[in-house]
């Protein structure tokens, strides 16, 4: 079941909703530059467990709106609590991959957690994707630049170099392609600002602290875009979080090791 919330005046994300008188519910955030169907893996199986799946296109990505501002943490994480507040989710596992991590964090900490009763991180983009004088790990900030000028001169070219790095596991042409075209969805500005929003100042160091809810970070030690050691420094300042380190993948842990990544949700969520 698909359908459209209005987020602020002029601005509706498209939401899909997978066995809504399901039990449980889980509400997914993809990673950049994505959108929901990154997760087809986990929507085709996780509602055969009784789970209900939510999975929401950030704005300016897949069948969501496209406005031409609105790409900061802050307004990210409105945009989750008004797709809460209007589906009426209480007690829910939110999870975020990627940037999409980011969103669910900054989520937590901005609204204080509302309606959410697990956090479930993978490969999150957090506390900063980009090393900092004060923080040695991520990328280098040129390599988000180049992502940024790449966008501008060539975003399929870059999209297809990013999707070379994405798994760990071989995946087949045909899947490449499927996945090269999620990125193809999303409006190039979209695209640039998230990742100029990755630069950004802000952070997220602050609101690990702020979390309180039990936390489940999954991580492929492989990852070249969101390098292993942040998951562990999202461990040490998530309280009651555990880590679960995926040995044989990347960036996509959710395909590489789709298996044990399904699973492994399914035990935290319970």
């Amino acid at each position: 079941m698909g359908y459209y919330i209005n987020v602020e005046p002029g601005v509706n994300v498209y939401v899909e909703d997978i066995n809504p008188t399901g039990g449980k519910t889980i509400f997914f955030l993809h990673g950049w530059p994505a959108n929901h169907k990154m997760f087809e893996y986990q929507f085709n199986q996780l509602p055969q467990l009784g789970y209900r799946c939510i999975g929401m296109d950030m704005r300016g990505f897949g069948n969501s709106d496209k406005p031409w501002t609105g790409y900061s943490y802050d307004r990210l994480a409105d945009d989750v609590r008004s797709v809460v507040e209007a589906l009426k989710l209480q007690n829910i596992t939110l999870g975020g991959h990627s940037t999409g991590g980011a969103v669910a964090i900054r989520y937590m900490a901005r609204h204080k957690g509302y309606g959410v009763a697990k956090l479930a991180l993978f490969a999150a983009a957090a506390p900063s994707l980009i090393k900092r004088p004060y923080f040695p790990y991520g990328l280098d900030k040129e390599v988000v630049l180049s992502i940024i000028r790449g966008t501008y001169d060539d975003r399929p070219k870059m999209l297809r170099e990013f999707g070379d790095m994405f798994f760990f596991q071989y995946v087949t042409q045909p899947f490449a392609e499927w996945f090269f075209q999620l990125g193809l969805q999303a409006a190039g500005w979209s695209t640039a600002a998230v990742a100029n929003t990755w630069l950004g100042e802000e952070g997220l160091f602050s609101d690990l602290g702020r979390i309180n809810v039990p936390t489940l970070i999954m991580h492929g030690i492989h990852d070249q875009v969101v390098p292993f050691p942040l998951a562990e420094v999202q461990k040490e300042g998530i309280k009651n979080s555990i880590l679960i380190p995926f040995e044989y993948s990347g960036h996509g842990l959710f395909y590489d090791e789709k298996d044990k990544f399904n699973r492994e949700l399914a035990l935290f969520v319970g």
